[in-house]
């Protein structure tokens, strides 16, 4: 990726939050790369180096900044279909694909050859994938350091390393400390909960997006009050499940989101705090979305497209929402959460389930999931993907080829286009999903044919997904 350095330093001069998370500024003088809006003492641009990636810039042996704190910037929007392989490489990466796998698996799983992999992943990030996930696990090690009071032998562990040799040797070489002289100098290390920010370019509509998703919880599972997200949580981790909890609220002043985690969770952070940015879209450029939208966003700047923490939950919730309301469905979601989810103990009253995994589901039977007011449509549809899941006939996470999973939905009985778009659109994050016969979008447009509300959202793409947030907001606000 070509790097413009006067517009990164301009950006850099003026705290562009706009950049943030598009590149990182190396200095010279002091051997510490930040984020743009980092408020320390701005250097001479002849000291600058700029750089598309943290990993970029620790390869030409800078470190991190401890006030800025480079590992809390927010991701790339996953737009251009160009790059979409390199951002989807480095979402898995991000959590934790290449901790106890190879590059060639996952480039398998991506659909292309590791050396393919490789090429395009350098084209954007400036570094080769490996490179790319030691610079994620030394980041995570770090905030865990700083931010918690887990053991130095935990951290390395929850931080992806298969040994305390192995971080203490890559710390030296890239930090030129070891981890317990970062613990020494943090500030402060919390003793019973693990706390992390996640930072976001804003505006960012919290409000919205929380009254969404409010207005879509699993009974059980999930929760809305006082303005802060919680929910029950499962994460598989090789043959292992880890559960607990977490629950997220904004710090909108610092532009972050907090996230508090259950101890339990700790071997299986990365995977939260990924699973965390997707659910809260905090990787979206409102700026560019802004642009193409108005005047559709101008009552509604910041607005985010909510995505899944669990993409199998978010795709079972889609099917049982078919051509009933929001309530219903609802309703209809957690009686299964209650009848096949596990229990679990949480601080929080409500949340008492985890959602059940696809491999769970996949061994019922039709009578199985009967009389719970679910159709026996619903009910084969449920039982073909998850059984498709299982088997890894489909995958419910963001993919390079968008276009060829939404067809593998497509394929499945009693999944058609509304709910094929809906679940590209929130577990597949793909920002020009489009569910066109959605009958809330047709009332906002008020059209009748579901044609022609194509031939206008035309001109949004491609940014179709916030458009279809922006008309079910708009109707929102009508009652």
């Amino acid at each position: 990726m070509l790097i413009d350095n006067d517009a990164c330093y301009s950006a850099l001069i003026t705290h562009d939050v706009r950049f943030d998370g598009r590149f990182f500024v190396g200095v010279s003088t002091t051997g510490i790369y930040c984020r743009p809006v980092c408020r320390a003492k701005k250097p001479k641009k002849e000291n600058c180096r700029f750089f598309t990636s943290a990993a970029a810039a620790e390869q030409y042996n800078f470190r991190p900044c401890m006030r800025c704190r480079p590992e809390q910037s927010p991701g790339n929007a996953e737009v251009d279909r160009t790059t979409r392989l390199s951002l989807v490489a480095a979402r898995h990466i991000e959590e934790g694909a290449l901790r106890d796998s190879s590059l060639k698996l996952l480039a398998t799983q991506l659909g292309v050859t590791d050396r393919h992999l490789r090429r395009a992943f350098s084209e954007i990030f400036g570094v080769s994938p490996i490179q790319y996930s030691q610079t994620q696990r030394l980041l995570l090690a770090r905030r865990l350091l700083m931010d918690t009071s887990l053991s130095v032998l935990d951290v390395a562990m929850a931080s992806g390393f298969n040994s305390l040799r192995r971080m203490n040797e890559l710390f030296r070489n890239r930090y030129h400390m070891n981890p317990r002289q970062l613990r020494r100098s943090a500030t402060k290390a919390l003793e019973d909960e693990l706390v992390f920010e996640l930072g976001f370019r804003p505006p960012y509509a919290w409000q919205a997006i929380l009254d969404f998703l409010g207005t879509r919880t699993i009974g059980n599972v999930e929760s809305v009050s006082g303005g802060v997200y919680r929910r029950s949580v499962l994460v598989p981790l090789g043959t292992a499940l880890y559960s607990g909890w977490i629950s997220v609220e904004p710090q909108l002043s610092r532009n972050t989101l907090r996230i508090t985690i259950s101890s339990s969770l700790y071997r299986v952070i990365p995977q939260i705090l990924g699973k965390v940015r997707h659910l809260f879209d905090l990787s979206s450029s409102p700026g560019e979305i802004q642009k193409s939208l108005a005047p559709l966003l101008d009552n509604a700047p910041g607005l985010r497209v909510p995505g899944a923490f669990d993409g199998f939950e978010m795709a079972v919730r889609a099917i049982l929402g078919q051509q009933i309301t929001v309530q219903a469905a609802r309703t209809l979601a957690g009686r299964f959460a209650v009848s096949f989810g596990t229990t679990i103990d949480t601080p929080y009253q409500g949340i008492t389930r985890t959602f059940p995994p696809p491999g769970q589901i996949a061994l019922l039977n039709q009578e199985d999931l009967t009389g719970m007011g679910i159709t026996g449509s619903r009910i084969r549809t449920i039982l073909s993907l998850a059984k498709a899941c299982t088997s890894g006939a489909v995958t419910l996470e963001p993919v390079p080829d968008i276009q060829k999973e939404i067809e593998k939905l497509r394929s499945l009985p009693g999944i058609g286009e509304w709910t094929a778009q809906y679940i590209a659109m929130r577990v597949m994050a793909w920002p020009d999903a489009f569910p066109h016969t959605d009958h809330g979008i047709m009332k906002a447009l008020n059209e009748r044919s579901p044609n022609r509300v194509l031939e206008i959202a035309e001109s949004w793409r491609p940014w179709r997904s916030y458009a279809a947030m922006a008309l079910w907001q708009s109707l929102r606000e009508r009652t």
